[in-house]
């Protein structure tokens, strides 16, 4: 269920809002709304966060050898930061000395047919009026310079002529002599000599490996800088609260703001307030009461108004709590004014995943690996979490679903032994070939269901159940409200257009001549005539009611300005009992491929040289198509739980969780 909340107005002494904010994290039952702090200390904890996720993202990135063992170091949560900081300072320096070599090697490469290139030789032949140029032309216009122009050739091969051009004076770096072929272009020279750049690059590869010898000495505080992330999260929390909570200016409580509290009338001071809301479970009423009190905080509980955003919190037994691991994954939270629907949820997720998984030798490796990890738990004197009971009770679905089928690691049921046969439900066994008729008549002429249809039944039946559950709880809602009681007559019409439409899927997708949409006599009934009724009278009620807001005139004249919704809200039920029939299909789907690897697999049996090939196909192949049947289990079998069964609840999962301001 969803347990109730009150909305809580806190007030205290704004001097002792810190003192007041720890005192709440230490009850840990209220949960904040939301507010938007600042100031120098809140950025300065978000920046310690920051810098340590950073720093264990690098140290992280760092490999150990097989051999090595880093034993971890405890240390403080401020010398947690501080080795964060070093690393990040490590980590940019090493990025450095990276960027560093890379531009000096380009500046080699680009001398590297020079030969040794020093910038303070030509300053010094400068500096006796003798000005050299570098400059480069392709060899075979080497020939073509003009005779006015003063050139040393220093070196020469198939493509370029490297030469140096003697002037008066020194040429910028635009500047060419007359009579140089524009194919020729200057050589700028290096910052430095080539010899300082070959020592520079030398001496950064030296200190990258000294970097990553101290970062391997700081992996030893991974863990505490884990740890102290928990810390300053909680700092950031109570500082967050703290600078964002509603206070007086001290400066202007003097009788000026309508929120100051007078001491008594005579006097003309005031006392600046601090407050904070929230919401406290029902149930934790009294501890937070109790709290108040011994605290001297005042307070006003309220119910939650409709414009409140009110956080959700479930509770249930302990077996309905094994689908939270699936919902807190999944991240659906119902809204405070919505269903809990858990054990729902649980109940036909587990159904959808053992119809799915569909092979029961897949649900008993399932079960195995949920009997493992119980018995690690229990060895290890932990609490079992509820993921693995989940696992238990997904695997042994699969494995009952298996048994009524007959379906086992993908063999045909020639392959089974008998006993296993003897297990399975005949109209849904893929080991009985018999056709049969439906259960109201001993007339074949009606006709005959096969295995395949009475699987389809199955699902569209389920369809049914799921879905008129969704309506029954609507009706049992408006039951109770008083404004909306008549909406009741409307979640009927959708009850009764259901059984309606159920009746015209099998005719369409099953069978038109076992389920006719006229006539059909069913113990004397015409069913198909009946459906029609019903969805035609469905219809009706719905649209008259489902808008009811107190006046019925209202609600008509609201369906008819979505009466193109309306009418596809016919379709839309139709459709959603055809979805069910996803569960089937991929089903049919996981039992062919299992059976595809089996067949692969049959040529390499018996032959004692090709066990280790057989071994490695029939693991991977099966292997592959669990994880591909757990794939379809979190689109399909989630999907028909969150979407169609939460459309016909009014479902929007818009909630989000309970979450009290605590020290845990």
């Amino acid at each position: 269920m969803i347990v109730q909340m009150k909305k809580v107005s806190l007030i205290v002494l704004q001097n002792e809002r810190k003192d007041a904010l720890k005192a709440l994290r230490k009850l840990g039952v209220l949960h904040v709304e939301e507010v938007q702090g600042g100031g120098d200390v809140l950025a300065s904890y978000k920046d310690q966060n920051s810098k340590v996720e950073k720093a264990l993202s690098i140290l992280g990135e760092i490999k150990v050898g097989k051999k090595e063992k880093i034993e971890q170091t405890k240390v403080s949560r401020d010398r947690a930061v501080e080795v964060a900081k070093s690393v990040l300072a490590l980590s940019d320096e090493k990025k450095s000395c990276f960027d560093r070599i890379t531009s000096d090697s380009v500046e080699l490469d680009r001398f590297s047919k020079w030969g040794e290139v020093n910038p303070a030789d030509f300053s010094y032949l400068s500096g006796k009026n003798i000005n050299l140029s570098m400059f480069e032309i392709p060899a075979e216009k080497y020939g073509s310079i003009g005779d006015g122009v003063r050139t040393i050739l220093v070196n020469k091969d198939k493509s370029q002529a490297r030469f140096l051009v003697v002037s008066d004076s020194p040429l910028s770096a635009n500047e060419r002599p007359e009579g140089l072929p524009p194919e020729a272009y200057q050589v700028v020279l290096p910052r430095c000599s080539t010899k300082e750049l070959s020592a520079e690059i030398d001496a950064s590869r030296k200190r990258i490996s000294e970097i990553e010898r101290e970062l391997m000495s700081d992996k030893k505080y991974q863990d505490a800088m884990k740890d102290s992330l928990s810390v300053i999260a909680k700092d950031i929390e109570l500082e967050n609260l703290y600078s964002g909570m509603g206070y007086e200016d001290k400066s202007d409580a003097d009788g000026a703001d309508s929120h100051s509290v007078r001491l008594s009338k005579a006097e003309p001071s005031s006392v600046p307030l601090a407050w904070l809301t929230g919401f406290v479970p029902v149930d934790s009423m009294k501890k937070f009461e109790d709290e108040a009190r011994l605290q001297k905080w005042a307070y006003a509980a309220s119910e939650p108004s409709e414009d409140d955003n009110v956080p959700t919190k479930l509770k249930n037994n302990k077996f309905v709590e094994l689908i939270y691991p699936l919902t807190d994954f999944l991240g659906t939270v119902p809204g405070y004014r919505e269903y809990d629907i858990s054990g729902w949820f649980l109940l036909f997720f587990t159904v959808f995943f053992g119809m799915i998984f569909g092979d029961g030798g897949y649900g008993a490796l399932v079960t195995v690996v949920g009997l493992a990890l119980l018995l690690k738990s229990v060895a290890g004197g932990k609490k079992v979490p509820p993921v693995i009971g989940l696992v238990l009770l997904l695997g042994v679905a699969t494995m009952v679903w298996g048994a009524v089928t007959c379906t086992w690691f993908g063999l045909t049921p020639e392959q089974l032994p008998s006993w296993i046969k003897a297990l399975s439900v005949a109209p849904l066994s893929n080991a009985c070939t018999d056709e049969w008729l439906p259960f109201w008549t001993t007339d074949a002429s009606a006709g005959t269901l096969t295995t395949a249809n009475n699987l389809q039944i199955f699902c569209f039946t389920l369809a049914l159940v799921q879905l008129c559950v969704a309506h029954l709880k609507g009706m049992a809602r408006y039951a109770k409200d008083k404004v909306h009681r008549l909406k009741v007559i409307g979640e009927f019409g959708s009850f009764i257009e259901l059984i309606g439409m159920y009746w015209v899927v099998l005719s369409m997708v099953v069978s038109s001549t076992v389920f006719p949409l006229v006539g059909g006599d069913v113990y004397g009934v015409p069913a198909g005539t009946v459906s029609i009724a019903l969805v035609l009278a469905g219809f009706l009620l719905s649209f008259v009611f489902s808008n009811y807001e107190g006046s019925v005139a209202k609600s008509v004249l609201e369906s008819v300005k979505n009466i193109i919704s309306v009418l596809l809200g016919v379709v839309n039920v139709f459709s959603d009992i055809v979805s069910y029939i996803r569960l089937w299909a991929v089903g049919l789907a996981g039992a062919a491929i299992s059976n595809t690897v089996n067949t692969m697999a049959g040529p390499l049996a018996g032959r004692a040289v090709m066990f280790g090939a057989l071994i490695v196909l029939l693991v991977f192949g099966h292997g592959l198509n669990m994880i591909l049947n757990l794939l379809s289990v979190i689109v399909h079998g989630v999907r028909l739980n969150t979407l169609e069964f939460s459309n016909h609840l009014g479902m929007s999962w818009s909630g989000f969780k309970y979450s009290p301001f605590s020290e845990k």
